[in-house]
This record gives structure tokens, C-alpha cells and sequence, in this order.
């Protein structure tokens, strides 16, 4: 059997990792250690220079020269979670080590939340409720777009972006999008319109952004694009804080307050003490909670486990890290 460690938190190694699925990569495997997330901690055991398999999750050490000298002979990572810019080095790279994310599991849970934040926006549900609770008025004069015929636009149809399109193929939304990579036979396969940026905010009720932090990325959304949107329009923002220019979504929506704004992401995260996102009537803020949580992160070891036996039976692997995926903070 080959030799393989857990490197993650500690504290969050049982969401991740439930005994179900810790009894099944001990089937396969001879776990020698963990979960760690020290590389001096890693370096006290004799072990070390045995291990072939890393099984990761948050937390893991950075995978540099310094722990590639105690582990030399790692030639596979399964990181049991989604972005992995925070470990990955070039020294991963210029060993050829495989390394696999279960991002796409983790895409379910941000997928789940977008759909039902779409949804509560299309019913102004926030507002409603707002209304309720400071003035008891029970009153349904909003003007409600609903879910017949109104349309989502997509900002971004990576693997969020069409996890959102494939939940959504039985309902009555009209779905958008922007993906400058995206062709527009693949789009029609999709059962997407693709639009320019500008379109997109311009004709949605609801945009919600699935786009990478990539350079090319940041300050994408500015102020253009929320001031044309429509009126009594939403935005949904589960990617990430920079995207968007925030000092300019603030003012838009200062001035707009029939804009709504959901915020699971914020630059900085979370915003300053003083910043008006707080207090704003039409900014709802989540603390960056639309990845997993909870049992839905078992999800995220399931995946890994199944691409371990790939790796075992010498099957392709269908996670695997690209440089591509490794710049982008998705």
C-alpha cells in the first residue's frame, strides 16, 4: 500500500474528512500521519520521506522547496477543497506532481446558494421583509419580477456558472451570459445567450458574478455597469471582492435604492469597520459562506476518494490542476 498523509487543519479535519470517508482511504491506503498543517511539525517524523500521497484540505502547507526536502517523494495531491493558489508553488511543477482539486464538489454548495439568492431577489423577498419587521406592513404592492420569463445574467460560465445552468434547466428563467471563452455553439448547447458585459447588466434581473480573480479581472465590475442595470435589478457576488470595484457598487447603490445587493465576498474581506456595506438598507452581506459548510463539505473527500482510485487502478484523472486554474483565485 502506498504511504499518505493528511495535511489540513486540525479543527476542520472532521468536516471534511467523516469517519465513513477516513475508513475508506484507510482501506486503500497506509495513512502514516495527521492531519498536520506545519511543515516543522511534518518534519519531526521519520515518515516523512516515505510518503508518495498528500491528502489535503484547508490549511495545508505551502508546497515549496522546504517541504518538498522533508517529502521528497510526494507524487500526488488530493486537496480536498476548491482554490489551491494559497499552496501551490513552482516547485510543484518542475516535479510533475499531480496535484487534484475537488473544487467542482465545492461548486455545488456556491451553485445551491446563488439559486436560492436568485430566487429571493426575483420575489424582492429582503425588501419585503425588511418592510415587515421596522414597519408591520404587510402590504404586496412591491413591483415583484418573479420567476416566469425573467432573466438571469451569468458573469463568468466556469464550472459555478454552468452548475448554475444545469440546476436551473426546469425552471421558466431566461439565462444570459458573458465568457469572452465561451463560443456561441457552445453557449446554444448550453441553452445560454451570450451578450457583451454591458448587455448583460443591462437586460438581467438578477447578474450574479462567477468570475476568477485573475489580474485581467480585477475592477471588472464598475460603476457602468451597475448604474444601467434595470430597476429594482439584483446582484449577486459569491466569486470574489475584487471583481468588483466596491467604492463604485457603493455609490450606485447610494444612489439607486431600488438596486439590491448580495455580497458573500467583499476587498477587503470582510470590508472595513466603517465601510457603508454595513449599513446600506439594499446590501445583504454573508460572511463568505456559499462554499461548503458543514456536511455538505464530505462532498469535497468523496470526490478525492474517487479520484485516488482512479490514480490506483492507473485511470486518467479528471481534476487534475492546471497553470491555468492555479493563477485564478476560483
Amino acid at each position: 500500500m502506498k504511504n499518505a498523509i493528511f495535511l489540513m487543519n486540525p479543527g476542520r479535519f472532521a468536516d471534511v474528512y467523516g469517519e465513513l470517508e477516513q475508513a475508506a482511504f484507510a482501506k486503500r491506503l497506509n495513512i502514516v500521519g495527521g492531519p498536520l498543517n506545519d511543515t516543522i511539525q511534518l518534519a519531526n517524523y521519520a515518515y516523512a520521506k516515505d510518503i508518495e500521497i498528500v491528502l489535503g484540505g484547508w490549511g495545508i502547507p505551502r508546497l515549496d522547496a522546504a517541504f518538498f526536502e522533508i517529502c521528497p517523494a510526494v507524487r500526488l495531491v488530493l486537496y480536498a477543497a476548491g482554490a489551491v493558489n494559497r499552496f501551490m508553488t513552482a516547485d510543484v511543477w518542475a516535479r510533475n506532481i499531480s496535484v487534484c482539486t475537488a473544487n467542482s464538489a465545492n461548486g455545488v454548495a456556491v451553485a445551491e446558494y446563488t439559486i436560492a439568492q436568485v430566487y429571493m431577489c426575483l420575489k424582492r423577498i429582503y425588501q419585503y421583509a425588511s418592510r415587515v419587521r421596522t414597519g408591520h406592513n404587510h402590504n404586496h404592492d412591491l413591483p415583484v419580477a418573479g420567476g416566469l420569463g425573467s432573466t438571469l445574467g451569468l458573469v463568468s460560465l466556469g464550472a459555478i456558472g454552468r452548475l448554475v445552468i444545469e440546476r436551473l434547466r426546469i425552471s421558466d428563467l431566461q439565462i444570459v451570459a458573458f465568457d469572452p471563452f465561451v463560443s456561441k455553439l457552445e453557449a446554444q448547447a448550453l441553452g445560454v445567450q451570450l451578450c457583451s458585459l454591458e448587455e448583460v447588466f443591462a437586460i438581467s434581473d438578477v447578474v450574479s458574478c462567477h468570475a476568477p480573480w485573475l489580474p485581467e479581472t480585477e475592477g471588472l465590475l464598475t460603476a457602468s455597469h451597475f448604474g444601467t442595470m434595470k430597476k429594482n435589478a439584483s446582484f449577486i457576488n459569491t466569486a470574489r471582492g475584487a471583481i468588483v470595484r466596491e467604492s463604485e457598487l457603493i455609490a450606485v447603490l447610494q444612489s439607486r435604492p431600488d438596486l439590491f445587493a448580495i455580497l458573500d465576498v467583499t476587498w477587503p474581506e470582510p470590508p472595513h469597520a466603517d465601510s457603508p456595506l454595513y449599513t446600506l438598507p439594499n446590501v445583504l452581506l454573508t460572511p463568505h459562506i456559499a462554499g461548503t459548510m458543514g456536511a455538505e463539505c464530505r462532498r469535497m473527500s468523496q470526490l478525492i476518494l474517487a479520484e485516488l482510485d482512479r490514480y490506483l487502478a492507473g485511470e486518467p484523472l479528471r481534476h487534475l490542476v492546471t497553470r491555468e486554474y492555479a493563477r485564478a483565485y476560483v
